[in-house]
């Protein structure tokens, strides 16, 4: 019996915590599926059972594919700025890319075998996630000043790019520069992904009767207008193509509860009264 399509996502083990914000399942089930990868602002590891390991790079703008039926899929998605010290690779040559594991980090191989002998997509994002723990466990942390310059770009944290530099006691230029070292994007374009990120995890955790108007406005947008052209830049799509009728879910049907939930954590306690 053909199965039906699987998207499940989980919040990584807590060793990962820091650097991986959420892990999944996928499976394509009888028939092809549409895939739209969305800008998230960090690195994916893509892991096909029985195939090669790829990295979706930080992308600016959707990319699209189509997944042949009956394919298993379990990956781990990275905060900004993560990712590049963990796998060894410059962020910045990975900007809107869909690489091999194998060209750009040692033991794609292994975990190739590795994940194809696990019985199971439970037990293979588990062997996933102790892959990735290993690799942690010898390499640098990220870079600091980054990691608290992704932490200020928040949605949830509106600031201007000089305020930030000033406050980090940095230039504009040696921020940027350290910001396609290590996350692939400038701090200006991250910050808007970050908005819409931000837009998509309240969306997600919306009380039906929520307006997308108010929405935008708590992620930062200064209107519905300026949601939608963002929307339109990011994914190709407009707010209601990429949502379905129903604003608390994706086009796909996807429950991103998992990973959304970081984003929400830091959230201000204090919100928009609805």
């Amino acid at each position: 019996m053909d199965r039906a399509p699987v998207y499940d996502e989980r919040l990584p083990v807590p060793a990962l915590a820091a650097r991986v914000r959420t892990v999944w399942v996928q499976r394509t089930g009888p028939r092809p599926v549409v895939q739209r990868h969305l800008p998230a602002g960090g690195v994916e590891l893509q892991c096909l059972i029985g195939g090669t390991p790829r990295l979706v790079g930080p992308l600016t703008r959707a990319k699209v594919e189509i997944l042949p039926a009956g394919l298993t899929i379990v990956g781990a998605r990275f905060w900004p700025g993560a990712a590049s010290p963990l796998l060894d690779v410059p962020a910045d040559e990975l900007v809107d890319q869909l690489v091999p594991f194998g060209d750009v980090s040692g033991g794609a191989s292994e975990l190739a075998a590795l994940l194809a002998e696990a019985p199971g997509p439970d037990a293979a994002l588990r062997s996933l996630q102790l892959d990735l723990v290993r690799r942690q466990a010898g390499t640098p942390p990220p870079d600091p000043l980054v990691a608290e310059a992704v932490r200020r770009l928040m949605p949830w944290r509106p600031t201007g790019i000089g305020l930030l530099t000033a406050d980090l006691a940095i230039s504009e230029s040696q921020l940027r520069r350290r910001f396609l070292a290590e996350v692939g994007i400038g701090p200006k374009t991250l910050q808007r992904t970050l908005r819409f990120q931000g837009y998509l995890a309240l969306a997600q955790a919306a009380d039906p009767r929520s307006r997308v108007a108010d929405l935008a406005a708590e992620a930062g947008y200064a209107d519905h207008a300026h949601l939608g052209r963002e929307c339109l830049r990011l994914t190709g799509l407009t707010p209601r193509e990429l949502l379905g009728d129903a604003v608390d879910r994706c086009g796909c049907g996807h429950d991103h509860a998992a990973s959304y939930g970081p984003l929400l954590a830091a959230r201000p306690t204090t919100v928009l009264a609805g």
